[in-house]
């Protein structure tokens, strides 16, 4: 899929409450996913729905997502019924006049879809890859493949991109006119929120020589930046 194509809203992607914070732009799509760490699958489960937090990666128009094999919950995202999948980032607190337009800026990206259980090895391998590289860059590289029984305990699924929307929210409270011309002075604003990593914790069972690999320090940095 081009970046550069609008995304195209279906009758479960178009955004109608807050139309105005919608974005069409699949870069910015792309942008929402690649900036999360972590997600939400909504499946039903039993008859039931069922919204669980989940790892992912993005290669291209495809997400991957992974679990146990024996998850019930991955086991009915790939039985035909559609999921829902969602990223969601806090930017901040948004302070009004009144109670009413109290609100949060955020970035938030919903993906619609059917999802494909990945059994052909080197998408497997593809899909590994890009839920390490998402959670901690550089580590594929660096650490050890997964072997044969740890591939068998793992199920990879694939979500098409195609059916996607974005809204994002960003700037100072919608406060009436009466409240911001009126007599009362009450403090308005944004609270600015953001996700901020720590000095890195070796592992008890690591020899004491072995330095902070520069994949992580850079990690580090760029959070304080």
């Amino acid at each position: 899929m081009d970046v550069a194509a609008p995304l195209s809203p279906t009758d479960r992607s178009t955004v109608r409450r807050g139309s105005k914070r919608a974005r069409t732009d699949r870069a910015d799509l792309y942008a929402v996913l690649d900036a999360g760490l972590m997600g939400h699958l909504g499946v039903q489960l039993a008859g039931a729905p069922v919204v669980l937090p989940t790892g992912y990666g993005r290669r291209g128009d495809t997400l991957y997502l992974h679990g146990s094999t024996g998850a019930a919950t991955l086991r009915a995202a790939t039985d035909g019924a559609p999921v829902c999948f969602t990223v969601t980032h806090l930017d901040g607190v948004v302070y009004a006049r009144s109670a009413f337009h109290h609100s949060v800026n955020y970035r938030c990206a919903v993906v619609h879809g059917t999802a494909r259980l990945v059994t052909e090895e080197a998408e497997r391998l593809v899909g590994l890859e890009a839920l390490t590289e998402q959670l901690a860059p550089g580590s594929w590289a660096a650490s050890r493949r997964p072997d044969r029984k740890e591939l068998a305990a793992t199920a990879v699924l694939a979500l098409d991109l195609a059916e996607a929307s974005v809204k994002i929210r960003t700037g100072p409270p919608g406060d009436d006119a009466r409240d911001v011309e009126g007599p009362d002075r009450v403090w308005a604003g944004v609270l600015p929120l953001r996700t901020v990593t720590c000095e890195p914790e070796p592992c008890p069972l690591l020899p004491p020589d072995v330095p902070v690999p520069a994949r992580v320090r850079e990690r580090r940095i760029s959070s304080r930046a």
